[in-house]
């Protein structure tokens, strides 16, 4: 069992959904987990301390003070595996986000040195409202990973978002926490992904059909593993998450230039994105108006960024990637040694539920030596962690 022996911090706010988290008690100690339970003095008016003493077989604690002893919330956050805020409700959103250590929860919180989650409970107003959405995303910001709520019918008698999520569904986040290997801590790492548009005029542009799926999966594979990831993201449908820094360019040129800042102290650049090849001689600053004849629009050479980098790469690590449509393995390892990659990651539209657009890819592995790993067809989140594997390897 992936919680054997863990210690988790459970820490309870004031919400009708506490009972869930009694049951949420039980199954991680089911699965092997030690669990401690701290609670906000408002939990204690759903449920009682003694229920979570009685099930987690340790003492509770409320308050930071008890008569004339103190409970000290520094032991336990250094103590936990884990910290996971269950039911997370508004107000403790907020005193979270901002510091305010005005009972044993937060003060746990700011004292702790693991991983921290949060399972957010409230109704759908209060869900919605920009002020909780800010102290999600300041959260976020500092490493904590939120679990999303459910949507149902509401303490209100409203029906929609912001139920916590079931506590089986809990146990399995935290179960798929414990089994990845946090090999990439300390690790600065940027990721392309998605196209580049190079623009005709101020209504045209040359582009191609990357959604940017596989490289922003890769993007969240490394954050997973530890990795303080910049992810540099052509235009794109797909939101990405506040687990790593994302910056947003649409042309090569633009790609080029964000990742050349952040080069220096990247330990690992992964070329995910669809770059690309060539851009209009010329721009126009007004629509091109249609004419009778044939439109001749000459074309030059964008920066081939993984190319241009990989001759001052010095020590770092880069990953390529190749889509082709035919001769696959003859041009993707041609692709490793002229743009001196490690290793390359090679798919082919030629395979059915591979290549743009797909939430699944097909991907085989190259190194100098010739074909590493071949993969059936998966999800890209699946893939995308079996490149970070080759990835580790590599370091």
């Amino acid at each position: 069992m992936q919680l054997q022996g863990k210690k988790i911090l459970l820490a309870v706010s004031g919400s009708i959904a506490v009972y869930k988290s009694l049951i949420l008690t039980r199954l991680l100690i089911k699965q092997g987990a030690e669990v401690r339970v701290i609670m906000t003095p408002a939990s204690t008016d759903f449920v009682s301390a003694l229920s979570f003493s009685t099930l987690s077989k340790n003492q509770v604690f409320s308050d930071v003070s008890s008569g004339d002893s103190w409970n000290n919330h520094v032991d336990l956050g250094l103590w936990a595996d884990l910290m996971l805020v269950a039911p997370a409700t508004a107000t403790t959103l907020a005193k979270l986000a901002n510091g305010i250590a005005d009972n044993m929860v937060i003060a746990c919180y700011l004292s702790a040195k693991c991983p921290i989650y949060f399972a957010p409970a409230m109704d759908l107003d209060m869900w919605v409202h920009p002020s909780t959405k800010n102290n999600i995303k300041k959260l976020k910001s500092y490493g904590n990973r939120m679990i999303d709520v459910g949507n149902g019918e509401l303490a209100s008698g409203l029906s929609g978002n912001g139920r916590m999520a079931e506590p089986e569904d809990i146990v399995q986040i935290l179960q798929d926490h414990f089994a990845v290997s946090q090999d990439l801590i300390g690790k600065n790492v940027i990721v392309t992904a998605g196209p580049t548009y190079e623009d005709l005029d101020p209504v045209r542009y040359i582009g191609n059909r990357s959604t940017g799926k596989m490289g922003i999966a890769v993007a969240e594979a490394c954050a997973e593993r530890g990795a303080n990831v910049t992810l540099v993201l052509g235009p794109s449908p797909i939101t990405t998450t506040e687990e790593y820094v994302t910056i947003k360019v649409r042309s090569a040129e633009d790609m080029y230039e964000a990742v050349k800042q952040n080069f220096e102290n990247a330990d690992i650049v992964i070329f995910a994105a669809a770059v690309a090849d060539y851009k209009p001689a010329s721009v126009s600053d007004q629509k091109i108006k249609k004419a009778d004849d044939d439109l001749k629009v000459p074309l030059m050479r964008t920066t081939d960024i993984a190319k241009t980098l990989g001759v001052i790469k010095g020590s770092r690590i880069h990953v390529g990637f190749a889509l082709e449509t035919q001769n696959g393995s003859v041009n993707a390892q041609a692709k490793l040694k002229k743009k001196n990659f490690d290793f390359i990651v090679l798919n082919t539209l030629a395979d059915k539920g591979a290549g743009f657009g797909h939430d699944t890819n097909k991907i085989s592995i190259y190194d100098e030596n010739g074909l590493v790993e071949a993969h059936p067809l998966m999800s890209k989140k699946k893939a995308a962690r079996n490149i970070i594997d080759a990835l580790v390897h590599a370091l």
